[in-house]
């Protein structure tokens, strides 16, 4: 299966590297190409493929967060993905969060726009901001989820200097 490269979405001060998913035999490839990016920590949404604790030995922590193929997120995911995101860029402004499914086309990156919405983005700008380095991603059942979704400004936060950090 041919699928495409990982790919660095910034936005404010969250960074995110939208990817497929690796096997055993290419998890060295991985595990190297997260280092690069800084990833500290892989969230993974679709069934496990891989081995995590060799990942985990290089100090990026795994977390195993499976949902089905073409679906939106359980509103469970959503919670633990924004609370992931809010401590994390609170604490390392900067850093990098993996997030994986098997191509990076659909489940991977709706959490990446969520995070965008959950910022003051309008779900539309999202989707493209998204698209523009992530071709082919979102199908219409995921389009259709985003455009119903409420946010709730829960990534709206101000820094330690008073600074709005996400917007």
């Amino acid at each position: 299966m041919n699928r495409p490269a990982p790919v660095e979405i910034s936005y404010e001060c969250m960074r995110f590297l939208i990817t497929h998913n690796p096997t055993n035999a290419t998890l060295n490839k991985f595990t190297e190409e997260l280092k690069k990016y800084g990833v500290t920590t892989v969230v993974r949404v679709c069934e496990a493929t891989y081995d995590k604790a060799p990942v985990e030995k290089e100090g990026i922590q795994v977390l195993d967060w499976p949902f089905d193929d073409g679906a939106p997120p359980p509103t469970q995911i959503v919670d633990d993905w924004l609370n992931l995101l809010k401590n994390k860029f609170r604490e390392e402004p900067r850093s990098c969060i993996a997030v994986h499914c098997v191509a990076g086309l659909g489940r991977a990156p709706v959490l990446v726009a969520l995070a965008l919405i959950e910022c003051g983005m309008k779900y539309e700008d999202a989707v493209q901001f998204i698209r523009e380095k992530r071709r082919g991603a979102f199908n219409a059942k995921q389009l259709l989820y985003l455009e119903k979704y409420k946010s709730k400004m829960r990534l709206r936060f101000k820094d330690t200097n008073g600074h709005c950090c996400m917007q």
